[in-house]
Order: C-alpha cells, then structure tokens, then sequence
C-alpha cells in the first residue's frame, strides 16, 4: 500500500541485525519483524540512521527491505534512501518501489545551510526519483546539522505533492509541531502525517502537540505503541505514567555515541536480535555500561507490572 498522509500510529526504526563476525544476519530480520508486528507496530522504516545504512552493500539495503515488505504484508514499510548522490537514491528508491514499499524517507545533505538550499535540494531529490514517489522529510538537526524552519517545511510540502509525511526529530521542537499544525488549520498547509522521532524522548507531550504517533528505534516498541494509543484516547495521566516508567532507559539510549549499542543489547535481551553485534566502525559497550542497562531494565520490570 502506498503511504499517505493518513498514516498513524508507530513505525518502528529498525536496527540491521548482523552477525559477530559482521554478516547480515537474515534469521534476526525474521524475529524482528515478528516482534513488531506482535508489539502492534501500524508500519516500520528501514535503511535509517540507526540502522546502519551506510554500512550495507547495495543488495543488502534492497534485500532488507524486501523482508521487511514480505513480512509486514499489508503495512506500509517506509525505506531510508538518502544519499550523497541523486543517482543512488533513484537506484534504490525505484527498486524498493517496485518491489513493494510503500515511501521512502529522505534526509537532506548535512551541507545545506540556507532556506533556498534546502527547498532546492528536495526539488532536485523529487525530480530524480520521481514525483510518483510518496517520501517522509526527515528533519534530524542534531545529527544532520540542517535547521528547517516550519515555513521551509510547509514550502517543501506545498510544492511537492507526493510529501505525505514528517519525521520530526528537532530538539527542542514541540513549538515546530504546534507551529505546523497551526499552518494546516488556517489553510495555508495541506494535510500531512507528523511522525516523531529522538528514541521517543519527547513523545508523551508530542503527542499533545499533534503528532500522529512515533517512528523511531526505542527498544520497547509496544510501549511507544501503548502511549500512543493512550493519548489519543485522552488518558493523558495513563500516558505520562507509563512514559515515566521508561524515561530511564530512554535517556540512557539518548547518550551520543553508544546509543545505538544500547538499543541492541537491549533489544537482543529481549529477543528481537540473536546479537547486539555492529558492522564496524561501531561502538561497544563497557561490563560496567552493561550492568547499568540490566540494573534499569529489572527496575522497569517492576514498574510496570
């Protein structure tokens, strides 16, 4: 199915599950999937940051995302296809299409630095992969070091029609979702799905602001799917408690540098992964970081239950 700017819910961020020794490891893609699927993802993204993207050969990338299509059936599966060259992403993002997902997510060069820049530059990226294409902005400043205001996003929206969603990753941004939500109620911003992301640090109160629910990596995607049914059934109380419960590990997932060892080894505990292992270069957790991660994954244990 094709992503529209209807879509809600969760869309988990998936890691690429390797082997030790760094092979793509095809069985975890299997338990991934099924592990989603059973926390109530609505769709899932791959090929994004945290999933190692750069890392991969080009017919791993295309083999990833034909597991991920094949297993979620029906759900939208949403490809990262963001690259230095335009003739990449249109090698990738036709291929994808054409074997059955339903977007893709493009993230712009980290090199843009003016409005006209920015504007420009999807401009061309639509041009290359075609208008046919339904693609999510990714808005990641943190990383990519590329601001976009609310009026760069609504011009980029307002003058490519097969924009149907953001991924919302400013930080602060709560103003930013507020803000565009404001555009589309007085007319001059069409309807658009606002996913948020930042390991869902900020997404009890996103919520609140507008967004249609969550896509990113945090490695209890049936807790992000649990607040999000919450707030939109106005237990705001029943929302915060339960984000509370995880904002721990959820700040421990945030620390720059080893995040992404923290999200796998929490998530080969949890039987998503058969190893926390990364394609090099790659960062790897200390015992004592270990033993940090297990201390809070028992005290939320408590919590919750």
């Amino acid at each position: 199915m094709a992503l529209d700017a209807t879509a809600s819910g969760v869309f988990p961020i998936a890691p690429t599950p390797f082997h030790p020794d760094g092979r793509l490891d095809e069985a975890s893609l299997g338990t991934l999937i099924d592990g989603y699927l059973k926390a109530g993802s609505t769709g899932v993204t791959v090929l994004g940051i945290m999933g190692e993207a750069p890392k991969l050969e080009p017919e791993e990338s295309i083999a990833i995302a034909k597991h991920f299509v094949k297993g979620f059936g029906k759900l939208p599966v949403i490809v990262g296809v963001s690259a230095p060259g335009f003739a990449a992403m249109r090698a990738l993002s036709r291929t994808v299409m054409e074997n059955g997902a339903a977007g893709v997510m493009i993230a712009p060069v980290p090199s843009l630095r003016t409005d006209d820049q920015i504007t420009g530059y999807y401009r061309q990226a639509i041009e290359a992969i075609g208008a046919d294409i339904p693609f999510v902005i990714q808005d990641y400043p943190l990383t990519l070091s590329v601001q976009m205001t609310p009026k760069v996003i609504r011009q980029i929206v307002q003058e490519n029609p097969s924009c149907v969603m953001l991924k919302h990753e400013d930080w602060p941004g709560l103003e930013k979702i507020s803000t565009l939500r404001a555009f589309q109620a007085e007319g001059s911003l069409r309807p658009i799905s606002i996913l948020t992301g930042n390991g869902g640090l900020f997404l009890d109160f996103e919520m609140e602001r507008g967004a249609d629910g969550a896509m990113t990596g945090y490695a209890f995607p049936d807790m992000l799917v649990e607040l999000v049914k919450l707030q939109k059934a106005g237990k705001r109380d029943e929302a915060h408690d339960l984000f509370d419960a995880h904002l721990p590990l959820l700040r421990y997932e945030q620390q720059q540098g080893v995040g992404l060892a923290v999200r796998k080894y929490v998530m080969m505990k949890r039987g998503f992964l058969a190893s926390d292992a990364q394609r090099k270069p790659g960062s790897a957790l200390s015992a004592k970081a270990r033993e940090e991660i297990d201390y809070m994954l028992h005290r939320l244990q408590r919590a919750v239950t």
